[in-house]
This record gives structure tokens, sequence and C-alpha cells, in this order.
């Protein structure tokens, strides 16, 4: 058997967290949001390959970023994957050396300037949620886009830069500064669960939701819903809902979809964890 290519790895590292069910708050294959559904999530796999491409062959983490957003925005539905890309892109890369802590840690230390400002550009090609910057930061403020490029270059930051000063508040900007510790963490849980890839992702994602509250519904929904969330998610997990009492999971993800909270962060380390394990060969697919 041939084996996959780094990007190939991440785009189908896209394609099994989508489809793993249940994920409460989550599109998954068995529930759609309102404007956002699981084709969308495909489509925008498949839009980011070049992006990933880049990354897989040495070029600069921001213009690979930038060029996956830009593809996987070639769909109907908005926002599909941006968190996903910006933890998959700095491994991808890391994995044309060794796929290690030490190493991707390395790959963010090195970036740039010119990284920082493609990853602003990113933001022109879709809208992004993101909460609103202190006072003193609104001239960076990413929503700004490519218009916030000025003052990023004139402050001469990288994009690693970028992220440390999104933590706290954003748990994907965390995992750039804590070495990806959580996705890798999540890696290993996948290697050990057994099952269809599938219900190993929605185990290893339920796990994640229980242990951490969601930086996206806190920033949404608040930091009382955000703890509810992880306490609700770590109360199935003891009881192993998913399998004693499946229908209290689905239940779950049911109520969160109706209710709007949408734990997005949280999927992203799911992603970035399964392209771990597939890149390692630690999951069969």
């Amino acid at each position: 058997m041939t084996a996959r290519t780094p990007a190939a790895n991440a785009q189908l590292a896209l394609l099994l967290e989508v489809a793993g069910t249940p994920k409460p708050g989550n599109v998954d294959r068995r529930r759609d949001l309102e404007d956002l559904r699981f084709e969308h999530f495909l489509a925008g796999a498949v839009g980011a390959r070049d992006g990933l491409e880049i990354a897989a062959n040495g070029g600069a983490v921001g213009a690979a970023f930038e060029r996956a957003v830009a593809g996987m925005a070639g769909q109907r539905g908005g926002n599909t994957q941006f968190g996903s890309l910006l933890l998959l892109v700095p491994l991808v890369r890391a994995a044309r050396e060794d796929l290690s802590a030490p190493v991707v840690e390395a790959v963010c230390e090195d970036t740039t300037v010119a990284d920082a400002a493609n990853f602003y550009r990113a933001f022109d090609h879709v809208d992004v949620f993101v909460g609103d910057p202190p006072a003193d930061m609104e001239p960076l403020d990413v929503r700004r886009g490519s218009d916030a490029v000025p003052a990023v270059e004139d402050r001469g930051l990288t994009l690693l830069d970028v992220m440390s000063r999104s933590v706290p508040g954003d748990d994907v900007a965390r995992e750039w500064v804590e070495g990806f510790e959580r996705s890798f963490r999540a890696a290993e849980r996948l290697a050990a669960a057994e099952g269809p890839l599938g219900d190993r992702t929605a185990a290893v994602f339920l796990s994640l939701l229980a242990e951490r509250p969601d930086t996206l519904v806190a920033n949404r929904s608040g930091e009382a819903v955000a703890r509810e969330v992880t306490d609700r998610a770590a109360e199935l997990l003891e009881r192993e809902a998913l399998e004693t009492d499946p229908d209290a999971v689905e239940a779950f993800a049911e109520e969160l979809v109706a209710r709007g909270v949408n734990p997005g962060t949280t999927a992203d380390i799911a992603a970035a964890g399964l392209f771990v394990a597939l890149e390692r060969e630690a999951v069969d697919v």
C-alpha cells in the first residue's frame, strides 16, 4: 500500500473529523447547523488541499495557511475549518522533518512578519467569529483582515507573536504557544481507543470537551455556558455514556445544536489529533 503524503493525511483528518458522530454542538454526518452543512465541510477539506501541499513542500507557513483558507472558502457555507487549518499547517510543515513537539515548536518560532501578514490576509476570504480585542489592540483586530497588515508590519510581529497575544481566550492559539500539547494528547487517545475511527473521533472529542471549556463557546455564549457544556460532557464521559447510554449523548448533541452552542475549537483540536495519529500510523484507515 502506498503511504499517504502529509498533505493527504491532513485532508483526511479534516474529513474524518466531520464524519465522527456524535460531536455535541458541531456538524457531523448526522446533523447540520442552520447555515452550515456536512457537505460544506467536505468541500472545505477538498479546497484546502493546495495550501496543505505548500506546507508539505516546505513553503512558508503564512502563505500555506492563506492558500488553504482561500480554497476552504470555495463553498457556500462559509467558515468550516479555519481553526483546524491553523493547527494543521504547522503540523504538516513539521512532518517534513519529524512530527514531534520540539519540531513543530521550531516551525512556529521560525515564523516571520510575512507569515503574520498572510494570516491576516486569510480573514479576507471568509468571515470568522472572534471576540472584541482590547482597546489598545484595535489596529491589530483580525477582523480588519489585510487592512491590519501595515500595523502588523510596523510592530514587527511574527505569526507566533500574534498567536501569543491571543492567549488566553483562544485555545487554537494556545496550541501554538504550548507546543500543540492537546493535539498530541488527542492523537494518543485516538491510538489507544478501539472500534471504528469515527467512533474513536467522537469519544476523543467528548474527552477534550470534558477537560477544558471550549473558547469559541466562551467567546460566543459566555464563560458560564462554556463551563456548563464542559461539566455535562464530563458527566457523560465519567459514566461512559457513548457505550452505556448513547441516546443521552445524542440528545446532548441535538440540544447544543438547537441552542446554537458550537464547541468548534474542540473540533479543531480533534482534527489536529487525527492528523498526528494518521501521520504516525497510530491509526489505520
